[in-house]
Formats: structure tokens, sequence, C-alpha cells
């Protein structure tokens, strides 16, 4: 899920987390601080920040909005405990709340069923194979489903536990 901005101004000021690398610039899953950002009039966009951890200011251009809210995202919970993760964590993190079922599961989702229903129609035959390929239909589709829930929970859980160790002195298992 992209979290899209109307305007620029509305970037300045905040935190960012980046989450995609560009050459030159600041690595995926790091949290900078928007200092600056001018609207070139061509619907390109000059960005100042600076890194959080590291102190060090950089400057980055952007053909458009669009692309700047590609390149980074806000996220309130990352900012707040930005000092508990490493840049691992936080890339993983990226990665599984920025997936939705229609644009990451769906097509894994098709893959597999085009394979099964090319096994059960065309080398099993008959009545037979219809219903294998009914069968292993709903096992792709509960697996697909209980495979994207298992590992949003597995992600967030691993995060809140380093959270948790440090800010909360409880261990979530």
């Amino acid at each position: 899920m992209a979290l899209y901005i109307y305007s620029i101004d509305e970037a300045v000021d905040r935190k960012y987390v980046v989450t995609k690398s560009i050459s030159g610039q600041a690595k995926a899953g790091t949290l900078v601080h928007i200092m600056d950002a001018v609207d070139n009039g061509d619907g390109s966009l000059s960005v100042s920040y600076r890194v959080t951890e590291t102190g060090q200011n950089f400057n980055a251009d952007f053909p458009s909005l669009k692309a700047f809210c590609k390149w980074s995202r806000p996220d309130n919970f990352i900012a707040r405990y930005y000092e508990s993760l490493n840049q691992k964590d936080i890339v993983n993190y990226i990665r599984v709340t920025g997936r939705n079922f229609a644009t990451f599961y769906l097509p894994i989702l098709l893959a597999i069923l085009a394979v099964v229903w090319i096994i059960a129609v065309f080398l099993i035959k008959n009545i037979a194979g219809i219903i294998i390929g009914a069968v292993l239909s709903v096992l792709a589709i509960v697996g697909v489903v209980f495979f994207s829930k298992y590992q949003k929970k597995h992600v967030s859980m691993n995060i809140y536990s380093k959270i948790g160790t440090n800010s909360w002195g409880v261990v979530i298992k």
C-alpha cells in the first residue's frame, strides 16, 4: 500500500522511511528527515533531506511526486522505534506492509492454479482430473491465504519482540 501526498510541501519537516534504494542516496530502510522540498515547475522535485542516524545531508531530484512517494513513505511506527531495529528488520517490515493480496499473492495464486489445472486436465484427464483439480485448487487458495497471514504475523511479532525488550520490558514470543 503506497501512501501518496498531494503536494511536496506536506513532506517538509517530516520523517520518512526510504523504501527504494537509489544510487548515491540513502539505502532502503533508512529513516530520513525531509528538510526542504522545491517543486521545479515542470513536475520535477528537488528534495533536501538528512539521514537521521548519521546526520548527513543529501539532495535528491525526482521526476514527479509519484516517484518521491515510491522512494519513501511516512511511517510513524518506524520513526518512533527506529533505534530498536536494524536495517534488515525495517526493510522486511516495509516489504510486508507494502504488499497486498491483489498485487502480490493473487499472481502467485493464479500461477499455482494454472499449474494445478494443466496437470489435472491434461495429465490425469476424465472426471478424476476435474475432482483432483478442484480439491488442489481449494488447497492452493487456503495455502496462499495462510501463508500471507503467517508472513505478516511473523514479521510483526519479530519487530514487536525487539521493540518490547527495549521499551516495555516484555518479550513477546
